[in-house]
């Protein structure tokens, strides 16, 4: 199996797309935070020091995800179309859905997996004064489309093929 980000002289290299195909690509990533219920009442309530939680972590997913080529060494920096972040409450605490769209040569999973894990370490941030115990759990990649692979749903399990 070749390696695609080491060259001949077996160092790393950051992936040439100059020859792909600009598609229409979109990702879905999602990840948990659990804390104690009196942690889940605070944010809630919004009555934690740090202000509005929830909000802030909306705000800082986005960021994150718009940072990603900054953060992950071989990703490419790429125009992103739109994120858009939703968090649901879970049993235990909150939960992150990010969806990552853009029109470009490679894909946008690494964005919007980003944007979960800035989220749910923004939502840590600012509630561990509270709650030190808080675990950050399950960041997945749920979705993909575009590009040469095709198409991804975690429910599935397996890639299905693009209908081009």
């Amino acid at each position: 199996m070749k390696l695609t980000h080491i060259n001949e002289k077996h160092n790393p290299k950051m992936v040439d797309v100059g020859e792909k195909e600009i598609t229409k690509r979109v990702a879905t990533a999602s990840g948990e935070i659990k804390m104690k219920k009196e942690t889940k009442k605070h944010i809630l309530e919004e009555k934690t020091k740090k202000g509005a939680v929830l909000q802030t972590a909306i705000i800082a997913a986005i960021m994150g995800g718009k940072k990603t080529s900054e953060l992950i060494p071989m990703c490419h920096n790429i125009l992103i179309d739109g994120i858009d972040i939703d968090i649901e409450e879970t049993k235990n605490g909150f939960k992150i859905i990010a969806t990552a769209k853009t029109h470009s040569k490679t894909g946008i999973e690494m964005e919007a997996l980003t944007a979960v894990s800035v989220g749910l370490l923004t939502i840590y941030d600012m509630a561990k004064a509270i709650d030190r115990e808080m675990e950050i759990t399950d960041i997945k990649l749920e979705y993909k489309a575009g590009g040469k692979s095709g198409e991804f749903k975690r429910n599935s399990g397996s890639e299905v093929p693009s209908s081009k």
